[in-house]
């Protein structure tokens, strides 16, 4: 199994079990009417034609992660001969295949095929796997949807559930074009604050990222982030982010965003109260006026919901709270598997850097955050060698090794009147001789 998988089964592990290690006491009753619901229901298990869990994996996948003092490595999976099962559908074929059940509620499972294939979303779907996802999903009844029992809910505490979404903002102008500003944002379930939110020039992953790390170094860390299936929110490092700080990433159903109405509801008010009253050019303005607002009317005035302030009742209960990890930077890298090649470099992102020679042509992970590209940390069999920088040519031609294979770096000899390299020979046509 590969380093990539062992991460994915990790994380999916974690998210089985956030209930019972997030620090929130739960009764006998109450655990064990959640271990009871969590082996009858069916899972889509990383790399495992499995669908359901035993009572007594769940309890293991606890103790193994309590015993390691909540690292996620400790669910890492050993070797399977059964390691490289896919899932029955991939996530895009799926989603794809609920759009057109959507569209088509009447329509059976053969003819959904058909009219996927006509659309040219898939070459061939086995009607087993159709029947397989619509059933997961309580579709496959001909009948009009029943109608769902939906009721409101609210965390218990602060920081327990963090939801999150992107609203679209007004245009600004950068460098002399119009571009578009997508506003990122979270809202505490319990409180209604807003742990953080800004607006950016776009809603990709990276953006998504940079907005997240604010928000737990201003509010610390929640249990629960609940989004919604947008491409920056199935990122896989985001996934592996929020597994290593303890963190259950949980998704709405597609086309379901009932679920999400807090934070709709905020983005409603938003529009209403700043975007539509916005009259400046840049970015920053925009930025500046909805910080204000935020600081000063929303988190101080009493939300329409709870009857309090959301800054306030935020405050009122944070005993629990869990505060970002002095280390918090480095649980955003990422890694990537490189070789060292028999020069001593690797290769990353287009960018040449020179690796230890005791790992030459072994194969490492390299840790390294995308907003630093210059700074990566070679890792070989769970050992750091250290951070490293790009090559610099330059400095190379003047690297010598002595008999130990050591380098030395030998000096620049400057001229003492012209302060120019005194070994430096170019564009000398003439001696003094010959000018005289």
């Amino acid at each position: 199994m590969t380093e990539e998988q062992k991460k994915a089964v990790a994380v999916f592990r974690f998210g089985v079990i956030a209930d019972f290690v997030n620090g929130v006491h739960l009764d006998y009753g109450e655990g064990e009417r959640l271990l009871a619901q969590k082996c009858a229901r069916k899972w889509e298990i990383p790399c495992s034609g499995r669908t359901r869990i035993g009572r007594s994996t769940i309890q293991r996948w606890v103790t193994l992660y309590q015993e390691s003092g909540g690292r996620l490595e400790s669910l890492y999976p050993s070797d399977r001969s059964d390691a490289g099962k896919g899932r029955s559908l991939d996530e895009e074929t799926e989603l794809s295949l609920l759009r057109v059940r959507e569209e088509m509620p009447k329509a059976t499972a053969r003819a959904l095929v058909e009219e996927m294939k006509k659309r040219r979303l898939v070459p061939d779907l086995p009607l087993s796997c159709v029947y397989r996802t619509l059933h997961r999903h309580g579709l496959m009844t001909r009948d009009a949807s029943p109608l769902e029992d939906r009721r409101k809910f609210e965390a218990e505490m602060p920081n327990d559930i963090w939801q999150s979404d992107v609203l679209h903002g007004p245009t600004v102008e950068v460098d002399g074009r119009k571009r578009k500003t997508y506003l990122i944002a979270f809202i505490d379930d319990h409180s209604r604050l807003i742990p953080y939110g800004a607006f950016y020039l776009s809603e990709s992953i990276g953006s998504f990222l940079t907005a997240l790390e604010q928000a737990f170094l201003t509010r610390g860390l929640p249990r629960k982030l609940y989004v919604d299936n947008g491409a920056a929110f199935r990122s896989k490092h985001l996934e592996h982010i929020l597994a290593s700080l303890g963190i259950a990433l949980v998704h709405s159903r597609p086309y379901k965003p009932q679920g999400r109405g807090k934070i709709e509801r905020f983005f409603r008010t938003v529009r209403e109260e700043v975007v539509d009253r916005f009259v400046g050019s840049k970015l920053e303005d925009l930025n500046g006026v909805f910080s204000y607002w935020l600081n000063t009317k929303y988190h101080t005035r009493n939300h329409g919901t709870t009857g309090e302030p959301p800054f306030a009742r935020f405050t009122s209960n944070m005993a629990c709270m869990r505060t970002a990890p002095e280390n918090l930077k480095d649980h955003f890298r990422k890694m990537e598997k490189r070789r060292i090649a028999n020069d001593r470099t690797l290769t990353l992102n287009g960018r040449l850097y020179e690796g230890p020679i005791a790992l030459i042509g072994k194969r490492v992970d390299v840790l390294y955050h995308v907003r630093e590209p210059e700074r990566i940390e070679i890792v070989f069999q769970g050992m750091t060698y250290g951070f490293h920088q790009p090559v610099n040519p330059h400095v190379n031609c003047r690297v010598r090794r002595t008999k130990n294979d050591q380098a030395e770096l030998s000096p620049v000899e400057q001229n003492a009147v012209t302060g120019i390299d005194a070994r430096y020979q170019g564009g000398r046509l003439f001696s003094k001789e010959d000018q005289s």
